[in-house]
């Protein structure tokens, strides 16, 4: 038995309360057949749904829902979360053995899982960019979900990672002229490079066919509403915890006939889930990951003892941050 096979030891991020996390070591065990032992590169957090975790606003009701592939522990606390982790096969069949490799998997220096729980990354993927990995494939589920047309109209309200990406796409389709909307002009000139245009929300396109919101925030969704056109959809990305949302559903709601629908990337978009698995979907993100121009929303990195610290950051509002990736040590 080699010493990539035998027990090791690793280090996991853990919120531990409200706000609070920390670095804790634990013992892995033998891998066993099937398994691969994965020591990570990079991994990144997730703006809205780790926030909302590190703050404890999980909803009792959704605790089962908002699990995370390989976490450990409960909701609220303790409990090891994420989902966005890239690292290189040390152990495990010979075909993925030295492979990069994307992984649902919590922020974790060294970890074991099943083989098929693995995808590798596409040649021409640097793992640093893979970190956006998560965030693409709910940009693509969104996609699926809006069902935009040639030559539609397309406002993306919130212009954070997730935004961007679905602007990015949108903006790829013949014909669709696509807004990012958003309260911090610096996002502007991502937009731009990413092929959409930009707007502060008093000066935004109304009259859209389709609005996607992404911002996070009530008062972004309520925007969104206000430039939907006759008979929009209005696809709501935005995930809430356990706080109320007020919407103006007076003024023209009703008037313009607007259609308003959630969307989640936990289960593949009804359209296309007769034929494609979360794998393939997963696969179809990193495929599109091969563009450089998306190395723009990769704004902030940090060393991983330093997690615990960044994640209070964003917990508290930090608005500068696209991505956030964390960087491993050699």
């Amino acid at each position: 038995m080699t010493a990539a096979t035998t027990a090791a030891t690793a280090q996991a991020c853990w919120i531990t309360g409200p706000l609070r996390a920390e670095i804790r070591a634990e013992t892995l065990p033998p891998l066993r057949e099937g398994e691969v032992r994965v020591r990570a590169l990079h991994s990144g957090v997730s703006r809205g749904t780790e926030t909302l975790v590190f703050r404890g606003e999980v909803p009792a009701s959704e605790a089962r829902r908002m699990r995370a592939p390989f976490q450990a522990g409960e909701f609220p606390a303790p409990v090891k979360y994420g989902y966005v982790s890239v690292g290189v096969v040390e152990a495990g069949p010979a075909h993925l053995r030295g492979r990069a490799v994307f992984c649902l998997h919590p922020h974790q220096t060294l970890y074991q899982v099943p083989a098929d729980a693995v995808a590798p990354l596409p040649e021409g993927v640097p793992p640093a960019r893979a970190v956006l990995a998560a965030n693409l494939e709910t940009a693509i589920n969104a996609l699926w979900d809006a069902a935009p047309r040639l030559g539609e109209r397309i406002s993306v309200v919130g212009g954070g990672t997730l935004g961007l990406l679905v602007a990015w796409l949108a903006a790829r389709l013949p014909g669709c002229e696509v807004q990012v909307v958003d309260t911090a002009p610096a996002r502007a000139e991502v937009a731009r490079a990413l092929g959409a245009g930009f707007a502060l929300p008093g000066a935004a396109r109304p009259e859209a066919d389709l609005v996607i919101h992404a911002s996070g925030q009530p008062d972004g969704l309520s925007t969104a509403l206000g430039l939907a056109g006759f008979e929009a959809t209005v696809l709501e990305l935005s995930w809430y915890g356990t706080r109320a949302v007020p919407l103006p559903l007076g003024q023209g709601f009703h008037a313009q006939r607007l259609t308003l629908r959630s969307s989640q990337v936990g289960q593949v978009a009804t359209a296309q889930r007769a034929r494609w698995t979360h794998a393939r979907r997963l696969g179809l993100a990193l495929s599109l990951l091969k563009d450089p121009v998306l190395d723009r929303l990769v704004t902030h990195h940090a060393r991983f003892d330093e997690l615990p610290q960044v994640l209070a950051r964003l917990a508290g509002g930090d608005s500068e941050t696209l991505c956030q990736r964390i960087d491993y040590p050699d």
